[in-house]
């Protein structure tokens, strides 16, 4: 069972790679990183936080009340900087469609909105059963109706839960670790592609080889690799080379910084970034009832 510690770590981690990496969106890297005057989250954390509000009050989870929290965030205009799919599901959803429905298909709906925002099962959902991965590919396709956003989700909870329990041979990268229990689809390739270098290849050379858009065959293997450096490197340093290196930052950060914060726990990330961020206060205590609920799950 995760800690508070780690599952603050998890949420407030995701929030400060999100406010970290959103001002330098979109750039080609590497980068040069300043000092911007004004952090603020994007839908990575928004979403992640609706989906803790979604599960944290309620003995059951499911894609129905995610999907309505959602759809409370969207019409407050809570949400914001939704990529396409995101942005299109959310429309049908606030119109009356059924979650089931309105997760765009095909090759443009395999970006990473769903692994960004996965986080929050990692603490009440075990990977390891067929109803579990059940109930994260429904999540998954609120917003995206793809094998391949499915998997990058998936591998998101997997490399949380494995840094949780320190699960993984220590002969074996956490990336290959995560890769093993995966379904055989192009992210579990890019995983082992990735899992094959060197364990210090700096964050940037990966991006440029492999790349780190927004498409989840390059994003989460992408992050996971960075996090994987977290307890060598620390937290900070985690997300400043994913910044550094470009491409769809926030969402990149975000899901390192998911992956770093729980490993490491909120004990470990410098007050130096969490007193940037606006929200921190309203996501530590969300992250708290967060853990309350999964301290309270059966075992």
């Amino acid at each position: 069972m995760a800690t508070e510690d780690q599952v603050v770590g998890c949420i407030l981690g995701g929030a400060i790679g999100d406010a970290f990496g959103g001002p330098y969106e979109g750039r080609r890297g590497p980068l040069v990183l300043s000092e911007p005057s004004h952090w603020c989250v994007s839908d990575d954390t928004q979403l992640t936080l609706a989906t803790v509000e979604a599960i944290v009050d309620s003995p059951f989870i499911g894609p129905e009340r995610i999907a309505a929290s959602f759809v409370d965030w969207y019409r407050r205009g809570d949400v914001t900087g939704v990529g396409s799919s995101t942005l299109k599901a959310l429309r049908d959803l606030a119109a009356g469609g059924h979650w089931a429905l309105s997760g765009r298909k095909g090759e443009m709906a395999a970006g990473n909105g769903a692994a960004m925002r996965i986080a929050p099962l990692a603490f009440l959902v075990d990977p390891g059963t067929q109803d579990g991965r059940t109930l994260i590919r429904d999540v998954c396709r609120i917003t995206h109706a793809s094998d391949e956003a499915y998997v990058g989700a998936l591998a998101v909870v997997l490399a949380i839960r494995k840094v949780l329990s320190g699960s993984w041979a220590s002969d074996l990268s956490l990336v290959r670790a995560v890769a093993e229990d995966l379904p055989d689809v192009r992210v579990t390739e890019r995983l082992l592609e990735v899992a094959a270098l060197d364990p210090h290849t700096p964050p940037r050379d990966v991006a440029t080889t492999f790349g780190c858009s927004g498409y989840v065959v390059e994003s989460v293997p992408f992050a996971i690799f960075s996090a994987s450096r977290a307890a060598e490197i620390g937290f900070e340093a985690v997300i400043g080379e994913v910044v550094q290196a470009g491409g769809d930052t926030d969402t990149n950060a975000s899901i390192a910084g998911q992956i770093a914060g729980a490993w490491l726990g909120a004990t470990a990330i410098p007050d130096s970034l969490s007193d940037r961020l606006p929200t921190a206060d309203s996501v530590v205590a969300l992250a708290r009832r967060l853990h309350s609920r999964s301290a309270a799950a059966p075992n």
